[in-house]
């Protein structure tokens, strides 16, 4: 694997990480979540701009976009 992989695989695990935190979810439950309502396709098609943002903000964002997809969360 390659660093630039290898930086985007660590930044989505440390988002899922996050994201599990602020939900009170274990990690697996967080991934599936982001999987099933694409909060994971939305980090890997737009590390470049989400990268550049706080955790916070990507976590917010990843909530948003879940909604969008059905996700309950808000």
């Amino acid at each position: 694997m390659n660093k630039e992989m290898l930086t985007r695989v660590t930044y989505m695990v440390y988002c899922v990480s996050a994201f599990a935190g602020r939900y009170d979810m274990s990690y697996k439950q967080a991934n599936n979540y982001l999987k099933r309502f694409k909060g994971i396709s939305f980090l890997d098609e737009c590390y470049e701009a989400e990268h550049q943002l706080s955790i916070a903000d990507a976590v917010s964002d990843l909530t948003v976009i879940c909604h969008r997809n059905g996700g309950a969360l808000q």
